[in-house]
């Protein structure tokens, strides 16, 4: 029986067959087996085929099994204490499949949306993380995004890396900085799965039986489409209603050509404020082209030289003219974009800029942060963010008219259901973003996708998951002006409910103007502390002080905390609480003193209220000031002692 290398396999024939028999997209070389559970082997054959596997040397016993009459086969090798490398041999009738270099380890999932698609390149520090990752012990496999009506049981695409400077940049940087925390405890190998999309609900990433077999969904089950063409001639026609209403026609070519120029006439241009995702300016759910363009004003007594264009991050790609020259392009939608201009090219008086961009999938547009678009010329500067024009050159229904949002359960059968066999010890997920405006309903969703994942996975899986950052949502909200991402922060909270789950509190490491923090180290090291306390058992406080009970003591309000550690501590230099804020009847918040009391105690008062009957702490959008820690590092859980109305309250999720 001849063999062929894996690799050699992949090039003749894509992972199609090999003579009738072949593996899932998750088997490639370097690949990391979870450790002391049974192994998982699995794939397709010729039907009733005869199916060997044997993990070792070619010459050790084979555990075998027959495909069914699907061609459907599967095996369970026993299980293994970390360990490695070894060659995975798999023969059918006619030939071998034979993988290289894997190893034993911990495998955990990584999911949830754009925080956890984040890679390593686009972090703080990231030259210095990336030239340090010589680390072979750590692999990972990126999960391609697709979406899929119907539960598929491959992926299209995907193959495990090794760690390296080479690689590591494209890897999950929160999961990347969880392996790498694993690894320094444990020292055994780590394999990360990242599943994960930028922009994604909840309700996406539930199963089908999961999602509709629930009481609060089950009445939208009938709603459903029966196949992706009857929803593309559906977009379609949409799409060209929407470009009848936005601009009438397409562009010609002669008018592309145009666009570029420093002069055109762009007096019918529709405008559009930025940044921001054209799909929440009046563009929802398309893909395509679209040119904007800027006039912008500059002093007579400037040097004009040595000018740079900054126009933050642009999704998916960009080709860039400043008074009708090109000034450069990216490709990468997370990277900020930064243009040296060329002298002599600005003027005093009017200038304009043109920005073509092409989103391929997803949201699209200029929408990164407003204090990244800018125009500088040594210690002078002037705002780029605001009103732009814009024009579609072209238009397409978003992902072939399916956007990963579009429906329930499309990235669960795409994106998880096709790993569900993979024998795993955990998963880690940052999402919510997206969920924000319904936050209470998030209290539910989330939980019924945990469990919904552990049925699949058919194990209790550990699920650890990070708290929403401080990010200025919404533009920011006062203490009564009520706040969604506080309430999905505490819908967070409240699915500790669930058994063998935990959470990595962020409020502190947000960005204020950024919904991408770029500090994704610490939120690593956080999901890591919580899967070494909770699962390989290694003692420790893994977490920051839990409020636990409220006394009224006058115009005083005694708050008494667990999870406190070796006592709790106020960050910052003069050593007073921030983040309080106290109500009486009447529910308005006011802004409390507030200072530590012994070891788990906290006093909070305020002027304005004389009979306080409520406290609340990080409870906004951007609670970033909120410094209340144990000493152990672990920043407080937000929370509120009230229960009055919420902002998202009654609001569900519906689709079209």
């Amino acid at each position: 029986m001849k063999r062929i290398s894996f690799a050699f396999y992949l090039t003749l024939i894509g992972l199609t067959s090999f003579a009738g028999a072949r593996l899932p997209r998750i088997f490639s070389d370097h690949m990391v087996f979870q450790r002391n559970k049974p192994i998982a082997v699995w794939g397709w054959a010729s039907p009733n085929e005869s199916i060997g596997v044997v993990m070792g040397n070619v010459s050790d016993k084979r555990v075998y099994t027959k495909a069914d009459k699907s061609g459907k086969w599967i095996v369970n090798l026993p299980a293994r204490e970390a360990g490695g490398p070894y060659t995975l041999y798999v023969s059918g009738k006619d030939g071998s499949i034979v993988l290289n270099d894997i190893l034993i380890g911990e495998v955990w999932v990584c999911s949830g949306q754009s925080n956890m698609e984040w890679i390593v390149r686009n972090v703080r520090h990231a030259d210095m993380e990336m030239a340090s990752a010589n680390n072979p012990m750590i692999r990972h496999f990126k999960v391609p995004l697709r979406t899929s009506l119907e539960p598929k049981f491959d992926l299209e695409a995907g193959e495990w890396q090794v760690a390296s400077p080479a690689t590591v940049g494209d890897f999950t940087a929160v999961g990347y900085f969880f392996a790498r925390e694993l690894y320094e405890r444990l020292k055994v190998p780590i394999g990360l799965i990242n599943t994960s999309w930028g922009g994604t609900m909840v309700e996406t990433w539930i199963s089908g039986p999961g999602f509709f077999g629930d009481p609060l969904f089950t009445d939208q089950k009938e709603r459903m489409p029966v196949s992706f063409d009857a929803i593309n001639k559906q977009q379609q026609a949409k799409l060209d209603e929407l470009l009848k209403k936005t601009q009438g026609s397409l562009p010609s070519a002669a008018e592309r050509a145009e666009f570029s120029k420093a002069k055109t006439n762009d007096a019918s241009w529709k405008t559009m404020e930025l940044p921001n995702y054209w799909e929440n300016e009046g563009l929802p759910d398309v893909d395509g082209t679209v040119w904007f363009r800027k006039e912008f004003q500059l002093p007579a007594d400037l040097n004009l030289n040595n000018a740079r264009l900054q126009l933050g991050t642009i999704d998916d790609k960009d080709s860039t003219w400043v008074n009708g020259v090109f000034v450069g392009s990216e490709t990468s939608w997370n990277k900020e974009r930064n243009y040296l201009l060329p002298a002599n090219l600005l003027k005093p008086g009017s200038n304009t800029i043109s920005v073509k961009v092409i989103d391929e999938a997803g949201a699209g547009g200029i929408y990164g942060d407003k204090q990244s678009m800018k125009l500088t010329i040594g210690g002078f500067s002037t705002p780029l963010h605001g009103i732009w024009k814009y024009r579609i050159e072209n238009l397409k229904p978003a992902d072939d008219g399916v956007g990963p949002n579009s429906y329930p359960t499309l990235l669960y059968n795409a994106m998880v259901n096709p790993i569900i066999n993979y024998r795993v010890a955990g998963a880690i997920w940052y999402q919510g973003e997206s969920n924000a405006g319904r936050a209470v309903e998030y209290g539910h969703s989330f939980p019924l996708m945990i469990n919904d994942w552990r049925k699949a996975f058919k194990d209790s899986l550990p699920f650890f998951f990070v708290q929403l950052a401080a990010w200025e949502a919404n533009g920011g909200t006062s203490q009564n002006g009520g706040s969604e991402w506080a309430e999905l922060r505490e819908a967070q909270t409240q699915t500790l409910r669930l058994p063998n789950t935990g959470m990595a509190v962020t409020v502190d490491i947000g960005e204020s103007k950024d919904i991408h923090p770029r500090n994704k180290q610490d939120v690593g090291k956080r999901l890591a502390a919580q899967a070494l306390d909770k699962v390989y058992g290694i003692s420790g406080v893994s977490g920051g002080p839990v409020f636990e009970k409220m006394d009224q003591k006058g115009r005083q309000m005694v708050l008494t905390f667990s999870r406190t550690g070796s006592g709790m501590m106020a960050r910052n230099k003069y050593g007073y609480l921030n983040g309080f804020e106290l109500a009486g009847a009447d529910q308005q918040f006011h802004y409390a003193r507030a200072w530590i009391d012994g070891d788990n105690k906290v006093v909070a008062e305020s002027d304005a209220i004389p009979n306080p009957v409520a406290v609340r702490y990080a409870w906004a959008d951007d609670p970033g000031d909120a410094n209340l820690y144990n000493r152990e590092g672990f920043p407080a859980v937000p929370f509120r002692t009230d229960n009055w109305d919420q902002r998202t309250a009654g609001k569900h999720y519906r689709f079209d």
